[in-house]
């Protein structure tokens, strides 16, 4: 009786501790106010496009959010909630001996900064914000003559 206690005391922390969990938002029509009051009223500051905000608190139609800039309400149809991260993806190869074979055996280099020119080349990117809509792949395919 007593692990069956323990069981769901553990359950409900995890739901209490789910629930409180800080949602994020961001601007989905540009730079927007923060007002003081629900539904308008003086600005508090204004919050820019890529700027991440968090819930405090939810209205009907507005939320009380806090950013860099300060903390007021925000209407409901002016925000986007943002995904979190899936946590960091990078590789570091520092110290690891980097083995392979061709199959057409040839000349290969491998260039390690020795240019002085070279200043490297950041891959690092998310392509979501540039996209302006949804791409179907039947219908791109269709478009291209694929398939």
């Amino acid at each position: 009786m007593k692990m069956i206690k323990k069981v769901m005391f553990v359950a409900l922390a995890v739901l209490v501790a789910s629930s409180f969990a800080a949602k994020k938002v961001k601007s989905k029509i540009g730079d927007i106010d923060l007002t003081k009051e629900k539904g308008g009223g003086s600005v508090v500051c204004t919050a820019g496009f890529n700027d991440e905000l968090t819930i405090v608190k939810e209205a009907d139609t507005d939320v009380l959010v806090k950013g860099n800039c300060g903390q007021g309400w925000v209407e409901k149809s002016k925000i986007e909630y943002v995904a979190a991260l899936a946590g960091d993806k990078s590789m570091k190869l520092e110290g690891v001996d980097v083995v392979g074979w061709l199959d057409n055996p040839s000349a290969v280099f491998v260039l390690e900064n020795d240019d002085i020119d070279f200043d490297g080349v950041n891959i690092d990117r998310d392509f979501k914000e540039y996209l302006q809509h949804t791409m179907d792949r039947e219908q791109m395919e269709m478009h291209n003559n694929e398939n």
